[in-house]
């Protein structure tokens, strides 16, 4: 990585780009021997409840249908100067139910067309291999992660991808916000067993069986070609204390140590101390072999990315009012504006983020979410072409970015940048259309209708130049 010019500069290689995941925007659910997901029963996103099958109303079903339009929606990528894209792999589009020897060559073919291109543009992939999608027969038939044998599945799926596409994609995610399992073990960990139902002792036991598989993928990765580089992504939330008091410090750090022990696992390759006192605390002993310990220990992560939205707060003292929106709990933070969705707006926690894990693991770190979930009206531009004046979503990361730039003069490594949903695509917490995220708005209502046409937001031309100047035109 090239170091800054000055204080004040992105990194010359600075990755700028956007990101999306197959469930939420690739559409064809059921095209050309793809099975199904945990996704495709989730029609209300986390909010609503499962069904048993896939229901007219699922919006994931079709998506924004990029699974036909890869080409015009690349394009449009290559035309804001994208220098990288990531995007997720469908499990169930390469094994249908997860647990066949052979692989789908079908859903193989479509990932080489997407590369080729993203390779005629000269943009970088970043691919995540578990975006929120673990195929649903893996989660019917094993309870998903609660299973060992989810291991041997995901080795195999993994080393089908490396060997494939190897030499074509340099940087992979193994799992996407892989601590959000504490919170939504069935989208995030394909867990069938209810939320209310599912012991803790359970729960911690799939989070193993997941590390387990990471460091096992790195490692089967690393086999395949040396030169590549896996990291771990983490739902990253800075909490804050709600008032001074010793007791608010320490549920703020507390709850900060649910996240930190999946990066502390990841890049350390062991468990913290502080975790292993909360299970002999709670009574629980995990079954953890002496070849999990030594795949842990040999297989750490070659960097850290993570996702960026929000900052909370904790409090012991106080009465409890809980943050809107948040997946990861806390409580109000009352100095900060929300979203329309309840969301803190916080830049400076980006910053504070970055800080943090560098000071921590020492690992390059990637960005690769962060973005504002807003409600766009599109109307008629001045030469007559649809359009969105979304200057609510210039300040939001245009204010993020600075302070990524602060970090940047502050010494921490930061590999790139991916704006989440660069393409309006369907909500993952929601299921709607309705939270928009894109530089490019994708014309389908929260019913369904709409003509799926695509147009330039005010932000496209906006993220064109800061990407042309490497950050030189964002305003401090």
């Amino acid at each position: 990585m090239s170091t800054p010019t000055t204080p004040s500069d992105f990194p010359d290689d600075f990755l700028w780009g956007g990101a999306l995941a197959a469930n939420q925007y690739e559409g064809a659910y059921d095209a050309d021997g793809k099975g199904l997901s945990v996704q495709d029963v989730m029609p209300q996103g986390i909010v609503g409840p499962r069904t048993k099958a896939p229901t007219p109303d699922n919006l994931k079903l079709e998506g924004i249908d990029f699974y036909h339009r890869y080409a015009e929606d690349i394009a449009l990528l290559a035309e804001m100067g994208f220098k990288v894209f990531r995007f997720s792999i469908a499990w169930s589009r390469i094994f249908p139910k997860g647990d066949e020897t052979e692989p789908n060559e079908a859903g193989l073919a479509f990932y080489d067309r997407v590369l080729d291109e993203l390779e005629k543009y000269g943009i970088e992939p970043l691919v995540t291999i578990s975006h929120y999608e673990t195929p649903l027969h893996l989660a019917q038939t094993y309870n998903g992660w609660a299973d060992r044998r989810m291991i041997g599945f995901f080795e195999h799926y993994a080393r089908t991808l490396f060997e494939r596409y190897g030499k074509r994609v340099k940087y992979w995610l193994t799992f996407n916000e892989i601590n959000s399992v504490l919170h939504e073990p069935f989208m995030s960990g394909g867990i069938n067993t209810p939320k209310e139902e599912l012991s803790e002792r359970d729960l911690y036991q799939a989070i193993h069986h997941e590390l387990v598989a990471s460091a096992s993928a790195t490692r089967i990765a690393h086999e395949v070609n040396p030169d590549l580089k896996v990291g771990c992504m983490i739902l990253a939330i800075p909490f804050y204390p709600l008032t001074p008091d010793p007791r608010d410090v320490w549920a703020a750090k507390q709850a900060e140590r649910d996240n930190y022990t999946f990066g502390d696992v990841h890049v350390r390759g062991t468990y913290p101390g502080y975790f292993l006192r909360k299970l002999r605390d709670k009574g629980i002993e995990l079954d953890i072999t002496e070849d999990d310990r030594r795949t842990l220990a040999e297989h750490t992560v070659d960097f850290v990315s993570f996702s960026y939205y929000m900052s909370s707060c904790e409090t012991a003292t106080q009465e409890r009012e809980a943050s809107g929106g948040n997946l990861m709990g806390g409580v109000v933070n009352p100095t900060l504006e929300v979203s329309q969705w309840g969301w803190a707006i916080d830049p400076r926690g980006l910053r504070t983020i970055l800080n943090d894990y560098w000071d921590r693991w020492g690992k390059p770190l990637f960005i690769v979410e962060n973005g504002l979930g807003a409600r766009d009206e599109l109307i008629t531009g001045p030469d007559g072409v649809p359009t969105v004046e979304d200057d609510y979503r210039i300040d939001y990361m245009n204010d993020h970015l600075v302070q990524v730039r602060e970090a940047v003069a502050d010494g921490v490594q930061v590999i790139g940048y991916t704006s989440w949903g660069c393409i309006d695509c369907v909500s993952a917490s929601t299921a709607q259309m309705s939270k928009r995220y894109g530089f490019i708005y994708v014309d389908r209502n929260d019913d369904g209708t709409g003509t799926l046409e695509r147009y330039r937001k005010k932000s496209f031309g906006w993220y064109r130049e800061v990407i042309a100047s490497n950050g030189g035109s964002l305003k401090a």
